[in-house]
């Protein structure tokens, strides 16, 4: 009878295995604490919404924080795909963080979608796609607005890692492309607490605009240290700064910043006719009623677009092989890239073959803080 009842139990225990492996298993590296936890947060609660199940089949999400580290990244990365099994792997939010992952994931042949646009030598993405826009589709939206501003000379003040050497790589390029110079660099890094040394060299240089290239509540000091300092032109921040904590830190300080965003960010103030309306405003909706009006960020937005990628693509690959096979991670990744025209909340997306970033240059959208809160610039 002992024996009958421990067949059963194996048995049992066999099936709930079988089911366990049937499970979507997706991991998610962001930065919950760091100097990035301004943009990880709004990404959690966002895939806190995440849909429970995609074409019949279990989702399981498997979060972790990366601390803002590279490091860190690197070693859930690895967890994830030794330990956990995951299928896809979304991550990270920091854009030196989701460098360091990148390698590994294509290692193991696991397909990373980034929620930040990280660079990679060419050659070198086929297991990588991003979310967030490219930082020259950004420049290019930045750009015009500066030309209908009458801005002729720039500063620069960015981060010293890769998200900052990527603007100031797309910023040289659009500014000498419309006609305009930069002409003072500046560079800092996450972990500085003042700036006020480059902000004092570049205000002596009096641009006619600075662009500050920094992400999340760290977007706020090197804008107040210009403003301290003097300066009484035009400031504008990359996608990386739209977000909640650039008011909630840089109180009056920010008022009339330039900010350019995805649609998703204002979704519900965008034109009926713009092709993001419909799926913008319904995360707009559904985030600010979870979570509170005016509290979502460009970061929450790339994790809802998340969800409308998994559920495009996971049909999909269930035709080739089932989760938690070589196979099916294999068939996410082709999925990726031959899903076609799809509307986003940051936008128009069109991966393919030859363009893991997907976003044309009209996505781009500029926001200014008004009365502590962001409007379409005019």
């Amino acid at each position: 009878m002992k024996i009958v009842r421990s067949l059963i139990a194996a048995a049992v225990a066999l099936s709930a295995a079988g089911v366990a492996l049937a499970d979507i298993n997706v991991g998610v590296v962001i930065s919950l604490t760091g100097p990035g936890s301004g943009l990880g947060i709004p990404t959690q609660n966002q895939l806190k919404l995440f849909p429970k199940e995609i074409a019949g089949e279990k989702v399981n999400l498997i979060v972790l924080d990366d601390a803002s580290d590279p490091g860190k990244g690197v070693s859930n990365t690895r967890r994830l795909i030794t330990e956990d099994h995951v299928d896809v792997i979304f991550g990270s939010v920091l854009t030196p963080v989701a460098g360091a992952m990148a390698p590994v994931a294509a290692e193991n042949k696991t397909l990373q979608i980034a929620a930040s646009p990280v660079g990679v030598p060419p050659g070198q993405d086929h297991w990588l796609f991003r979310l967030p826009q490219g930082n020259e589709v950004m420049a290019h939206a930045m750009f015009q607005h500066m030309k209908k501003q009458g801005v002729k000379t720039i500063g620069f003040l960015g981060y010293t890692d890769a998200y900052g050497e990527l603007w100031l790589k797309a910023a040289t390029a659009q500014a000498e492309k419309d006609g305009m110079k930069i002409v003072g660099v500046e560079r800092f890094a996450r972990t500085d607490t003042s700036v006020t040394a480059q902000a004092l060299k570049l205000t002596s240089a009096n641009p006619d605009a600075m662009l500050v290239v920094a992400s999340g509540s760290g977007a706020a000091m090197p804008e107040k240290a210009i403003v301290e300092r003097g300066y009484k032109g035009k400031i504008y921040q990359t996608h990386a700064a739209a977000t909640p904590d650039l008011m909630r830190i840089g109180g009056k300080d920010v008022e009339g910043t330039y900010v350019v965003s995805g649609p998703a960010f204002v979704g519900d103030t965008l034109p009926e006719n713009h092709p993001s309306k419909k799926v913008a405003t319904d995360f707009v909706t559904r985030y600010d009623k979870a979570y509170g009006a005016g509290s979502r960020s460009q970061f929450a937005g790339h994790a809802y677009d998340f969800a409308i990628v998994m559920e495009k693509i996971v049909p999909v690959a269930l035709k080739k092989a089932k989760p938690g096979t070589p196979e099916f991670r294999s068939a996410l990744r082709d999925a990726m890239e031959t899903m076609g025209r799809t509307i986003f909340a940051h936008g128009v997306m069109n991966w393919s073959k030859d363009d893991h970033w997907g976003y044309t240059n009209d996505t781009g959208v500029m926001l200014e803080v008004k009365d502590g809160k962001f409007v379409v610039a005019k």
